[in-house]
């Protein structure tokens, strides 16, 4: 894949630069998947892995071309701005650094079985999060989703069921549309996620939801490998996209066979530095060990202990980038100030040298 870094930002966000094809044997995959024993799954996925590492665009864990490029962008201006720097509107409102979201993507009724367990260990630490259940796959208890609302969490659509195929033809798509805009009415939710994440830019733009969180910035090892390469929410025609910034636990701890949150905390590291979002699925079906579930601990420990982070449901995140894409930062009389709807809550915050480095900081 030959990959042009000096491409318009919308070329990596909507995926553009993918000049391959979902592959037949996959396809394969998710048809016969419900017929095999949960081990042969693994194994197969395992086994393909080592065909997806191979992938060098995005890179992975870590994608740094629109990070760099907004950098860049900066550096251009600062000699403008003096010694103060670039003025800019918060990233995110009432002066955090970070923000991070925690989702839940059910899958079955084990996962639903498992959902009190996951939500022990993030009451505990005051968290919140949101939880994403298929449709027309498995039966949803009576009265669950009032009671994760009750407890402060979001409830989002993970669509129709978990075959994968949503996306597989424009044909399927359309058939599935009404089912999803009358779901999306019915459980009142502003959110959707696609099953294994399959995803098509344009098509997305047509579910009626209020935000989509249906693209990894980076992620070789899916279904639809690639990613947006992006660290930020984005507008996606009219809806919100909440990019997953974190490698899926079951991708880290399955596939992968990592037996250590390694891989979290340097991206969620690099993430606080850079300012970025830290949204990370968590699946409850998976969810089947002390240890597994030890790491989630980890998990929301690290997350925790960063200074200036601001934890949100994904909703609030999209109602909070929405607003914010209508913020301006303005010079009067040498001082810099936020116009738009919603000014109150955001800061001003600049860009400036640091030695080799460009920062951005109150």
């Amino acid at each position: 894949m030959t990959i042009d870094r000096t491409a318009d930002p919308a070329h990596f966000l909507f995926e553009r630069y993918r000049d391959d094809r979902p592959s037949p044997l996959l396809h394969a995959y998710y048809r016969l998947r419900p017929l095999m024993p949960r081990p042969g799954q693994i194994a197969l996925r395992r086994a393909y892995s080592y065909r997806q590492r191979r992938r060098t665009f995005p890179a992975w864990p870590i994608e740094d071309i629109l990070v760099e490029r907004e950098y860049e962008e900066l550096r251009r201006q600062l000699p403008a701005h003096g010694n103060r720097g670039v003025p800019l509107v918060s990233f995110w409102p009432g002066g955090h650094r970070f923000a991070f979201v925690l989702t839940h993507d059910v899958e079955s009724t084990r996962g639903i079985a498992n959902i009190a367990r996951l939500r022990e260990v993030e009451e505990r630490r005051g968290l919140v999060s949101c939880w994403n259940f298929c449709a027309e796959d498995y039966p949803i208890p009576d009265g669950l989703f009032d009671e994760l609302r009750r407890a402060g969490c979001e409830i989002g659509l993970h669509g129709l069921d978990h075959r994968g195929r949503l996306f597989e033809s424009r044909a399927a798509f359309e058939a599935s549309l009404p089912r999803i805009r009358q779901y999306l009415r019915e459980w009142d939710v502003a959110g959707f996620r696609s099953p294994a994440l399959h995803r098509d830019a344009d098509w997305i733009r047509e579910l009626g939801c209020a935000y989509d969180s249906s693209f990894p910035d980076t992620d070789p090892y899916e279904p639809q490998p690639g990613g947006c390469c992006s660290i930020f929410p984005f507008l996606n025609g009219d809806i919100v996209e909440l990019p997953i910034t974190l490698a899926q636990d079951h991708t880290l701890f399955e596939i992968l066979r990592h037996r250590d949150i390694r891989v979290w905390r340097q991206k969620t590291e690099w993430l606080v530095r850079h300012h970025g979002l830290v949204n990370v699925i968590v699946h409850p079906d998976y969810i089947d060990s002390a240890d597994v579930l030890e790491r989630y601990q980890e998990l929301l420990d690290l997350l925790t202990a960063q200074s200036g982070g601001w934890h949100a449901l994904p909703r609030e995140v999209a109602d909070w980038w929405r607003s914010r894409n209508g913020l301006r930062c303005e010079l009067d009389s040498g001082r810099a100030r936020i116009d738009g709807p919603g000014a109150e809550r955001a800061t001003v915050i600049y860009a400036r040298q640091d030695g080799n480095r460009t920062v951005i900081e109150p």
